[in-house]
């Protein structure tokens, strides 16, 4: 394992004796329509912010431009414009780790979101694979959610993340990796061999549950899959969800995303405890959400996620029963194996007994490959993250509000 520490270490909340001031705002990871805003405020005529946010769109999202001097078909007028109101600032790099396996963690550290908030961290974890490279992000600071299993469930929720921080992640591992189309890589950064890209999947798979910020995310994923910006494929972005039952028709109508399922339980007793929010929405109804999730079909399978736990959810007839009742729909199910952190209650199932649960799965017909841990070393695979941002106490959250 390799750290890298590029930045300050990260400071406790507690140490900030006062909040800071609110940052200058940066445009990376806008929409259109918000670029669209800024270039009024710069002064564009309306009838050239069309033509204008195209430009500042090509430069950021798909050139990385880090300074404004760079968009050499912008007027140094209205570059000079620009720079006066805005930045183009990434979140910091607080450290980067990087694993045996080539996996990287970046911690990153976001500015307040107001004149009386605290700057946020987030992880943020690039998996290299074979012909591919996925980029897990996160949605929020912490998690309203308390799955057992998951390290991140351990944190509570902090705040949101804002669109532009959800796709500043993908900048940030653009920048790291030099992966930008006509750019030069900064010092340090691999560049891929054969000109393609490194980054070709997002997954919401990071701190945080999607669907309760989807807004958020659906605006963050409008940029990703931006064919003139960043230019991931809505079909290589996936969001997964532990089961928010009344948002995951809208994420599929609005964002075209595909759709993973955090189940790892086949009765609702066990889910209740494993998967806490099942006590709201059960499985006979996130699997009816399933069935109706728009665009699902063989070509477009909803990915089904079962972390293996020793002795809990485990046994032969288990996935006999997740092989019932997944029938009629198009699936492939992910057998993670359990990824330890400290004070976990939980250990991994045996290798052999994962073999056995998934070729009981296999035979019915479905996808099960075992997902290879990846990253464990760094505490950045599955359920693994975690940042030390604390809950926002009340009168900041009302503050944060405010401001949004």
């Amino acid at each position: 394992m390799t750290v890298l520490d590029i930045a300050r270490p990260s400071e406790p909340a507690a140490a900030f004796a006062a909040a800071p001031a609110a940052a200058t705002p940066s445009l990376v990871g806008l929409t259109r329509a918000r670029l669209g805003e800024a270039l009024l405020e710069a002064g564009v005529a309306e009838r050239q912010v069309r033509m204008r946010a195209a430009q500042l769109n090509h430069w950021l999202h798909n050139r990385g431009a880090a300074s404004f001097d760079a968009m050499t078909n912008v007027s140094k007028d209205l570059r000079a414009a620009l720079a006066e109101r805005f930045t183009l600032d990434r979140p910091e790099i607080v450290s980067e780790q990087i694993s045996v396996d080539g996996t990287r963690k970046w911690l990153l550290r976001l500015p307040a979101q107001g004149p009386r908030m605290r700057p946020a961290e987030i992880e943020t974890v690039y998996i290299p694979e074979e012909g591919r490279g996925t980029l897990c992000v996160s949605s929020q600071v912490g998690c309203t959610l308390t799955c057992t299993f998951c390290h991140t469930g351990t944190q509570t929720l902090v705040r949101n993340l804002t669109a532009a921080e959800i796709v500043a992640q993908l900048v940030v591992a653009r920048d790291r990796l030099g992966d930008w189309t006509g750019g030069s890589a900064p010092e340090g950064a691999i560049v891929p061999g054969d000109g393609g890209r490194f980054v070709t999947n997002i997954v919401f798979m990071g701190m945080g549950e999607p669907l309760y910020n989807l807004d958020a995310v659906r605006d963050a994923i409008e940029v990703m899959a931006d064919g003139e910006g960043l230019g991931v494929g809505r079909r290589k972005i996936t969001v997964s969800t532990s089961g928010v039952v009344p948002e995951m028709r809208r994420l599929g109508e609005e964002t075209g995303a595909q759709l993973a399922i955090s189940l790892h339980a086949v009765r609702d007793e066990l889910r209740d405890v494993i998967v806490p929010i099942n006590r709201k929405y059960p499985i006979r109804d996130l699997l009816d959400a399933c069935r109706t999730y728009p665009g699902a079909s063989n070509a477009r399978r909803i990915t089904f996620e079962y972390v293996m736990l020793k002795g809990v959810n485990d046994n032969p007839a288990e996935a006999r029963e997740l092989v019932r009742l997944l029938a009629g729909l198009p699936a492939k199910i992910n057998l993670i194996p359990f990824n330890p952190w400290p004070g976990s209650p939980y250990e991994c199932s045996d290798w052999e007994t994962i073999e056995k649960f998934s070729e009981i799965v296999f035979r019915a017909g479905y996808a099960s490959p075992v997902r290879t841990p990846r990253g464990r070393d760094i505490a950045a695979a599955c359920g693994q993250l975690k940042s030390e941002t604390r809950r926002l106490r009340a009168k900041e959250r009302e503050a944060l509000e405010a401001t949004q």
